[in-house]
């Protein structure tokens, strides 16, 4: 049965004597190979990563996803869950896990904090991605707004202000492209409205690695029911060739 995790986030303020923490899930498999799920800007660990983790885990991986803070169970203000913040928040997870070494996957904004964590963690063995951000071009409606008027609000609630912007530019892929030296795969739909498919395939032109790029015909930036089954097929027939080139 997965099991559910509260991993303190040391250094984050609260204005209480409490700590706060992060809402993790582990997919527990009897090996020393995992796989660690980062998700979207608005998304959380519920839903598609609960299929991904249980066929992670068919394939023998420990599984993990969890919540960034300010999303989902985890503690926190979406306002303060800025790229840098994922960061540490994924740090904190993987070092209460504290494997030896893993994989990453993550998907939108997700895929942009798994570039940017690969590169900075030797731990990391290969990374994969749907519909990475890997410009933030992607996100200039919203920047618009927030010089305009000091932050954007979601229909859902949810705020950005500056400081998400000036993590952005904190973190430009060129980092990733200079730095990352392991496999990469990036898939994304080809119907994507939200993240641009041709940034994924200018991104994977850049990395100086190998990359893995296949483009879904038909797929949105949400995948269907049969577009995700076959993203989790061509996902481990790859971390299969990944473990084979050691």
């Amino acid at each position: 049965m997965p099991q559910s995790h509260s991993i303190p986030i040391e250094g984050m303020a609260t204005g209480t004597d409490s700590t706060p923490t992060l809402a993790a899930v582990h997919h527990e498999s009897d090996s020393d190979d995992w796989l660690v799920f980062c998700h979207g800007l608005r998304s959380d660990k519920s839903g598609s990563y609960e299929r991904r983790c249980q066929r992670a885990r068919e394939a023998g991986y420990n599984a993990v996803r969890f919540d960034a803070r300010g999303c989902g169970e985890s503690a926190g203000e979406f306002v303060d869950s800025t790229l840098e913040a994922r960061l540490a928040d994924l740090r904190h997870v993987v070092d209460y896990f504290d494997p030896s070494s893993y994989v990453l996957f993550g998907s939108s904004f997700g895929g942009k904090v798994a570039l940017h964590a690969a590169a900075e963690d030797d731990r990391v063995d290969a990374v994969a991605t749907r519909a990475p951000v890997s410009t933030t071009e992607t996100f200039d409606e919203y920047r618009a707004i927030v010089d305009r008027e000091g932050e954007w609000t979601f229909d859902t609630g949810e705020r950005i202000d500056h400081r998400f912007f000036d993590a952005l530019e904190r973190y430009p892929f060129a980092d990733v492209v200079e730095m990352l030296a392991i496999p990469v795969a990036i898939f994304h739909g080809g119907a994507d409205d939200v993240v641009d498919p041709v940034d994924s395939f200018d991104a994977a032109r850049r990395l100086e690695t190998d990359v893995l790029v296949e483009r879904f015909a038909g797929e949105g930036h949400r995948f269907s029911a049969a577009g995700e089954e076959r993203l989790l097929e061509r996902l481990f027939g790859w971390l299969e060739w990944v473990d084979g080139q050691d």
